[in-house]
Parts: C-alpha cells; structure tokens; sequence
C-alpha cells in the first residue's frame, strides 16, 4: 500500500485568527509540506491543478520539479491533471521531464476538472469534456508509447512524424491514474488502457464510489489486463487527528464550520459519519481507514488531505509528524496482512521497469529459441535431404549393379545356349 498526502491548493483564511496567506506563503508552505510527507515516511505526494481563485496551484509540474530537487525517495504525482484543456503535447513532454529530473519517481491523475470556466479560458467547451478526455487521452498515450507520431482528430491540429521530447525515461512513460469522482466513462477509460482508477471519495457517502470502482474493476477483467480483484485503485481521505479525540474535535471544528467546500453544510459529525473524513484520535484514524478495503477491496494508494481550510503550516506539520508516529506504522502492517499474495502492490518505476525488461528478455529469449529451432528444422531438413540422396544413390548404384549383373547372367546364358 502506497500511503501519501495530497493537495488541493486552496488559499484559505484561517477563521481562528482571521489571517490569509499570500499566495507566496502558501505555495512555499506546500513545499515544506511535502518534504515534511517524505520525512516521516510516507510514500507519494501529490498536488492538484486550479487556475482560479482562491487555488495557486496553476503550474503543478513546476511544484514537483522544484519537490523533486529536494527530495529522494517519495513518489511525486498530481490529485488532477487537466486533460480536458491541457494540449496532450505539453502533458507528454512536461511529466517526461519531471520523469528524468525525479529519476523516475512521478506519475499522474488524469481528470477533467470540477471548474467549469476553465473550458473557455483554454479555447474548449465543457460539452466536449468526455470526448476530449478520450481523443486528448489516447494522443498522449502514442506520444510516450510511439518515437514518431502522425495523428490527426477533431480538437487540435494535426501531427506529421512528430516526436515529443524528451522521451520518457528509459522508455517507460509515468504510470497513469485517471480520477473521477461521477464519470463512468472514465472508469472505462480507464479499464481499456490497464491503466489506474483513483476515485476520489473525499465528499461523497461510499455507496456512490462502489459503483464507480466496481464498474472499473469488472471492465479491466473485460479487457484482459487480470481479475478484477488485481485492477489497480487509489482512495482519497481526510484527517485531523490529536492523541485525544476531544481536542481533535474541539479545535478543528472552527475550520470545518467555515471551510468552503463543506462549512455551513452538515455538521461535522454528519460529515464524518458519510465520507471518509477522520476528527479524532490516530487510533479512530485506523481505523475508520482500515474499513476502506471492505468497502471497495484491496487497493494500491491511499492519498489524505491535510493541508486545507485555513490550517496554518505549523498545524498541518504537526499532523504529518502524529501520522508518521502513531499511524502510518499500524496502516502499513494491516493494510499488508490483509493483502492476497496474487493481488499487486502499487506502481513504482523500478518495478515497472524490471517488469518491461523481463518481458523484452523473455521476448528476445523465445525470438533466439525460435530462431535455434527453425535452424534446428533446417539441419534437419538438410540431413534427411542428404540422407534422401544417399538413399537415392545406394538405390541408382543398387540398381545399376543389378542391371550389370543382369546383363552379365543374359550373356552367360546367350553363351550356355
């Protein structure tokens, strides 16, 4: 199980004190917080995509490159990458950068946005969002798998014998997850290519997700890329956590009741009650966590929001410091115990690329049989062929002899008479 956190960039004021961050604060806060996420041991860090108010995160390559330089071990992704209004083009040649300058370490969720302005800022409209999703989708997936691409579709100009550069590391392009939150289509997308399903069920009750996740993992078997136990999932959550749930309670409730994408709706124990959202203490946390892989089975990545709603950077350290303490040890023991052995772990570049090697060895050593054996007909071939004409010239030398021995015996015999 890959465990991490991710962001959605909000820029929030904090409803304790009344200060906002600037715009510079916050986007040099998400970068200590995400080499603080690699510090206490966690594995992936992912940012999101907004290009409106209040959110900062316009440019999320730039965030990882700069992460990336800072960091060694943790896996560095996005919670969206827009591939509705971002030109395939820019995708292939931006995560194949960060690829190499990451060594590897970097992947993508691929989605269409929540923000329905954005289409025209971008020259799209948001009628064509699922059949940009897919003609956008299936270019990008040629332009890290093909050296030399000639394409043409409806949303963007025409390629002819185009290569994107750089190429991908060691020819194995970013793993992709593709997010959703209602779109079966991108479920199905999903499925078709082998490719991740992050399902971020931050908002919504469970039920609504089993449909989506389900659809996905019967649509995977559909298409041969294994069971559908082994198709490849990612979950969203939230937390706040102290060692005593009253004070978690007690001092995130100020955030909850004014946070823009959930305050003066439910109260907060309705809401944690429906979604995956945790206000408690690490073991609740657990938990509640643990209840995860009943609802939707076994999955490769759990992603936590931490970092929203006006937290002041100091909080949200803290946070990270208590989960890497208290639960990210007991996460990873019980999430591992429970696992079936046939079911994968979640997709790292080495792994992927000692996967790639092993097949192109297993290809070249059954091309080199395969060649050794058409030889081995050949020789053989050629031998029965030699044997044949020996054969054939015993015979001729037989017969001749015979012929002899037959003309000699007519002549003794004309002889005798």
């Amino acid at each position: 199980m890959q465990i991490g956190i991710f962001s959605v960039g909000d820029i929030t004021t904090d409803p304790t004190t009344g200060a906002t961050p600037s715009e510079h604060e916050r986007i040099k806060a998400i970068t200590t917080i995400a080499k603080h996420a690699e510090d206490v041991g966690m594995d992936v860090f992912a940012t999101g995509e907004h290009h409106n108010p209040p959110f900062y995160p316009s440019s999320p390559t730039t965030i990882l490159g700069y992460v990336a330089a800072q960091t060694e071990r943790i896996i560095l992704s996005t919670a969206t990458t827009l591939i509705t209004t971002n030109d395939p083009v820019k995708i292939a040649e931006d995560f194949a950068m960060l690829q190499h300058l990451a060594d590897g370490r970097v992947d993508l969720v691929l989605g269409r946005g929540n923000t329905a302005p954005v289409y025209p800022w971008f020259g799209k409209s948001m009628q064509d969002s699922v059949e940009l999703t897919v003609e956008n989708y299936s270019l990008l997936r040629r332009l890290w798998d093909e050296e030399v691409v000639n394409w043409e579709g409806k949303y963007r100009t025409a390629l002819h014998a185009f290569t994107a550069t750089p190429r991908p590391l060691d020819g194995v392009a970013p793993f992709v997850w593709h997010g959703s939150i209602r779109t079966p289509q991108v479920a199905e997308i999903a499925a078709y290519y082998g490719d991740g399903f992050f399902a971020n069920n931050i908002f919504w009750p469970k039920e609504h997700f089993q449909q989506l996740i389900g659809l996905y993992r019967e649509r995977y078997e559909h298409y041969g890329h294994g069971q559908a136990d082994q198709a490849i999932v990612g979950l969203g959550g939230q937390f706040f956590i102290r060692p005593k749930s009253q004070d978690a309670v007690r001092e995130f409730r100020p955030y909850f009741d004014n946070a823009p994408v959930y305050g003066h709706g439910p109260s907060m124990e309705d809401f944690t009650s429906q979604t995956p959202l945790t206000v408690g203490s690490p073991q609740e946390l657990i938990d509640k966590t643990l209840t995860f892989r009943e609802f939707f089975g076994d999955y490769q990545r759990q992603l936590f929001l931490v970092d929203h709603a006006g937290l002041p950077l100091k909080t949200v350290l803290e946070q990270l410091d208590l989960f890497g303490s208290d639960v990210l040890p007991t996460l990873r023991q019980e999430f591992a115990a429970r696992k079936p052995a046939h079911v994968p772990d979640g997709p790292t570049f080495a792994a992927r690329k000692a996967a790639r090697d092993a097949r192109m060895t297993a290809g070249t050593t059954a091309a080199h049989q395969s060649v050794r054996t058409t030889a081995a007909h050949q020789s053989a071939g050629t031998t029965a062929a030699h044997q044949s004409a020996g054969t054939t010239a015993a015979h001729q030398s037989a017969g001749t002899t015979a012929a002899h021995q037959s003309a000699g015996t007519t002549e003794s015999q004309a002889e005798d008479a």
